[in-house]
């Protein structure tokens, strides 16, 4: 059996993406493969222009990368040139400022040893010794300096000479750049501000003037200078100093980079970004565009693709417009489905013949079935057919209301909401109309938030009218009433003058009238809260005569509904309020009478037999000179001396009946500046009379120098005697023996809460107070006496009180047991009057 010819088998590999190729060829219309094939050797032409380009682009890419290496590397090294020489005449400035801080300088020396650096390093223009309040203490310049940067001894650095610098270095305690840019008369300087500190005290700076000239000729080695376009710039890149750089931006041509300018800068440390050095290298070789070879290639290129390009324009145009065509209906077909607010088109004949999708999405009918469709149309509501057949005859009759007409609407199922509608004639493009337009909006939920809003404002207009103040509010400078309550217009009527006259009455300060201004704008704009009350709320009691009221009134700025300023008042009436103050202050001012009647009560005994003493001694010296005038056994001068002493005695018992008399009167409170020492004498005369009496010792310390109380001192005098009184008690109750009976009133000033204050304490030697009466020591009508009315200390706390004062008790324990009690009060000094006492006073008297 013969054997069949071997047949070879095509590679898969390579027929595969020839097929590939073919079944999209085919499937391609003649029109894309047309363009397709003139666009073939547009491509090609294209691509061999690209190699060329990308050939020449990279040769001249690696030179351009060579020679901007070398230019950083010759700035790098200018760069570490101008710091070294910084740093070092830094590291030498802060050497002269540690001599200086360790007083090792004065300013004669600073100024020996500037000469000798301004003569040593030329790029240094002046130096400065500048103490903390910025006054030059010694200064040296060059002669390069200008009148204006020159610094007269103790003259004081300003703004332009590094005010801002100058607070740097003090709060950095490091040594801070600064640079002062180029002027007409003054050339570009670096300052230089080194801190002067003697431990944790600034001393001043050290002010040194660098010139920027000086830094570049002195600083950029020549080497670096004759290869490159060196230069210093500030931060913002103004030229300073050096080599002015060619303006060398992006040549003209195809290729924007084919002669870049090769330049490269670099800050200068220690100076930071405020000093860059610049250097830009000088062209030694041809860009990519002098090429001739390469404008040759380029030029056939753009022929052969302009020569393509040509053959299909026209057909490209016709692509051009079929598209626009269609991007343009695309995009108004987008635009009508996208509006949520619906659109309805009507011919001449009231039949419907446009609709959007928002109009459809509203209804809940679909296009189809409204399209077509004339009145009553099916989103009409059954119950407002007629009314909206009417109003749809006056819109085809042209009387539109340009505000629109609000209408219910029915939904397709049944259900309705509020829709607002505007309706506009149609014009077609030839100016004709043809219809009607008519927009559609629902305004549901606006209604719904009005109507919730007209009920909050209801509300609130409810509550304000139920209040029981008055409250009106009123613009600045005018004379209308912006709001009034009901209890106002009850009180006041309507007009403004009620408002006006409370805020008077008050004294709240009246705002600035604001200057006229042109056009709508509110004069009170932009008016400055500085003027506006330093208390957001002015508060007053006022009496109204009219009402035979007394008024609380409150007051504050607010800004109206309308933005512009205007001012509230609140008044309330504090009638049976100020009543009862008033009942109150004569109840407290007849129990505090009372006290004192009940107080010389108490001691009745005791002023009887003080009374008794001088009296018998009246008595006696009276019977004696009767006796021996009757024998004729005295003489005129024995007469005389019997007599003095009558009147002594008379004397004496008529000041303790004044005392008396004078303690118990009924007097209107009286507050004066009245003297501490007075005030503790008086009450010290009558206290001695219960002290003796209980044979009880008194001892008071009065302080020098103590100012004058504005006190009520008839007050102070019964605080004082009732402290005394129950402290003399207390150590009778006690039983001590009679070396232990003793009380101690200490008078003196101190300090309390920043302020001063004078304190009265009364110690006794009692058994102290128990837990359970220290618990209600002030409560009124609670007393531990048998005979007690429980008034006494309630009594003194309210006076203390009313004087801004406090009151304190506490025991003195001698180990677990309590061996006496302090009673003390302190009411507030008046600063300017100071008693002028000389030495303390410890007096000990023995009234037993």
């Amino acid at each position: 059996m013969p054997t069949p010819p071997l047949r070879l088998a095509a590679d898969p590999l390579k027929t595969m993406p020839l097929a590939k190729f073919q079944r999209w060829w085919r499937r391609l219309t003649p029109q894309r493969q047309d363009r397709f094939a003139v666009l073939a050797p547009l491509a090609a032409v294209l691509l061999f222009l690209a190699a060329i380009a990308a050939a020449f682009s990279y040769l001249r890419l690696e030179e351009i990368e060579r020679e901007q290496e070398t230019v950083r590397r010759d700035i790098e090294y200018t760069q570490q040139r101008l710091r070294l020489r910084l740093l070092e005449r830094q590291e030498q400035l802060m050497h002269l400022g540690r001599e200086i801080s360790n007083r090792q300088l004065d300013a004669e020396d600073f100024t020996g040893r500037a000469e000798a650096m301004l003569s040593q390093y030329p790029d240094i223009l002046g130096m400065s010794w500048v103490d903390e309040r910025r006054r030059v203490t010694a200064s040296v310049g060059t002669a390069s300096l200008s009148a204006t940067q020159l610094r007269a001894i103790g003259s004081t650095l300003g703004a332009p000479e590094g005010e801002d610098s100058f607070n740097k270095a003090r709060g950095q305690e490091q040594p801070i750049y600064a640079q002062i840019g180029e002027t007409f008369e003054n050339p570009a300087v670096l300052q230089l501000h080194v801190p002067l500190r003697d431990r944790a005290r600034f001393l001043g700076v050290v002010f040194v003037d660098y010139s920027v000239d000086g830094l570049f000729r002195y600083g950029v080695p020549s080497e670096v200078s004759a290869r490159y376009a060196i230069s210093l710039h500030d931060a913002r890149g103004k030229f300073l100093a050096g080599a002015r750089p060619t303006a060398r931006g992006p040549a003209t041509g195809l290729m924007p980079w084919a002669s870049p300018a090769n330049a490269y800068e670099v800050p200068v440390s220690p100076v930071g970004n405020g000093l860059m050095v610049r250097g830009q290298a000088y062209r030694t070789s041809l860009g990519l565009i002098d090429s001739a070879l390469f404008w040759l290639v380029a030029a056939l290129s753009a022929m052969t693709a302009w020569m393509l390009i040509a053959n299909w324009r026209h057909s490209r145009r016709r692509l051009q417009a079929q598209q626009a065509l269609l991007s343009e209906t695309s995009f108004r077909r987008a635009m009508e489905n996208s509006m949520l607010t619906g659109m309805r088109a009507l011919d001449l004949q009231g039949r419907i013949t446009y609709v959007n999708a928002a109009f459809c999405q509203m209804t809940g009918w679909s296009e189809p079935e409204l399209v077509g469709r004339t009145a009553p149309f099916p989103y009409w509501p059954d119950a407002d057919t007629e009314h909206l057949s009417l109003r749809l005859r006056e819109e085809m009759a042209g009387k539109n209301t340009p505000g629109g007409i609000q209408m219910r609407v029915k939904r397709r199922d049944a259900t309705l909401f509020d829709a607002r509608m505007y309706v506009s004639p149609l014009i077609d493009a030839k100016g004709i109309q043809t219809g009607w337009m008519t927009s559609m909006t629902d305004i549901t939920e606006p209604n719904r938030i009005r109507e919730q809003l007209s009920a909050s404002h209801q509300r609130f207009t409810t509550v304000l009218e139920a209040l029981d103040a008055s409250i009106s509010v009123a613009p600045l400078g005018g004379d209308e009433l912006l709001f009034a309550n009901k209890l106002y217009r009850l009180w006041f009527g309507n007009p403004a003058g009620g408002h006006l006259r409370l805020v008077a009455q008050a004294g709240v300060p009246m705002m600035p009238q604001p200057q006229e201004s042109l056009g709508d704008v509110d004069v009170f704009a932009g008016l400055p809260t500085n003027l506006l009350p330093e208390s957001e709320v002015e508060s007053a009691e006022v009496y109204i005569e009219t009402l035979d009221k007394w008024l609380e009134v409150r007051t504050r700025y607010l800004s109206w509904v309308d933005g512009s300023l205007a001012q509230m008042v609140i008044a309330t009436d504090i009638t049976s309020r100020r009543v009862a103050e008033e009942q109150a202050a004569v109840q407290n001012e007849r129990a505090q009478n009372a006290s004192r009647l009940i107080t010389m009560g108490e001691m009745a005994s005791s002023v009887a037999h003080e009374l008794n003493q001088p009296l018998t001694a009246i008595n006696n010296y009276c019977n004696g000179m009767v006796s021996r005038i009757k024998a004729q056994q005295i003489n005129e001068k024995e007469l005389l001396g019997a007599l003095e002493k009558t009147a002594k005695q008379a004397q004496r018992a008529g000041q303790i009946i004044q005392r008396i008399r004078s303690f118990v009167k009924r007097s209107e409170p009286n507050r004066t500046l009245s003297e501490v020492a007075v005030m503790v004498d008086e009450a010290l005369e009558l206290a001695e009379i219960e002290l003796r009496r209980r044979n009880v010792r008194l001892s008071h310390y009065l302080a020098p120098h103590m100012p004058d109380l504005l006190v009520d001192p008839i007050l102070i005098e019964q605080v004082l005697l009732n402290l005394l009184k129950n402290a003399a008690e207390a150590v009778e109750a006690a039983q001590r023996p009679v070396a232990q009976r003793h009380v101690r009133l200490r008078v003196a000033p101190r300090r309390l809460n920043d302020r001063t204050v004078i304190e009265f304490s009364v110690t006794d030697s009692g058994r102290g107070l128990p837990p359970e009466v220290s618990a209600r020591l002030y409560e009124a009508f609670y007393s531990t006496k048998a005979d007690g009315m429980g008034i006494g200390l309630s009594l003194c706390r309210s006076i203390v009180e009313s004087h801004l004062g406090r009151m304190t008790a506490e025991n003195l324990y001698n180990g677990e047991d309590a061996s006496g009690c302090v009673f003390s009060f302190w009411l507030p000094c008046v600063e300017t009057a100071t008693k002028t006492n000389t030495e303390p006073q410890l007096i000990t008297k023995d009234t037993r």
